[in-house]
């Protein structure tokens, strides 16, 4: 069974700087998109930034210029550097795994709390 398990979360100020890091574990061969979403209180979840095995990047227009995603593809690993981080940042920030080898699966994290705040 695939699991993955988040860090990295916490409380920031305003203008500073996060890092998120997210590694699957299990019977993996090979995992397609490796993405990171988050929920703020009463909204829903959204996509922030995702990329892919060949290293394609795609990120929410809130996030660019500020957020940057990365992998380390022989450790199963996904990594979400936040910088200049606002209050309206602030949210559980999920992991997502799709296209997860053998079976083509996809699978969450368990979510990592982002608190940016004064």
């Amino acid at each position: 069974q695939v699991q993955l398990v988040e860090s990295g979360g916490g409380l920031v100020q305003p203008g500073g700087s996060l890092r998120l890091s997210c590694a699957a574990s299990g019977k993996i061969s090979s995992i397609y998109v490796m993405a990171w979403y988050r929920q703020a209180p009463g909204k829903q979840r959204e996509l922030v930034a995702a990329i892919t095995s060949g290293g394609r990047t795609s990120y929410a227009d809130s996030v660019k210029g500020r957020f940057t995603i990365s992998r380390d593809n022989a450790k199963n690993t996904v990594y979400l550097q936040m910088n200049s981080l606002k209050p309206e940042d602030t949210a559980v920030y999920y992991c997502n795994a799709n296209g997860v080898r053998p079976g083509y699966v996809e699978v969450w994290g368990q979510g990592t709390l982002v608190t940016v705040s004064s």
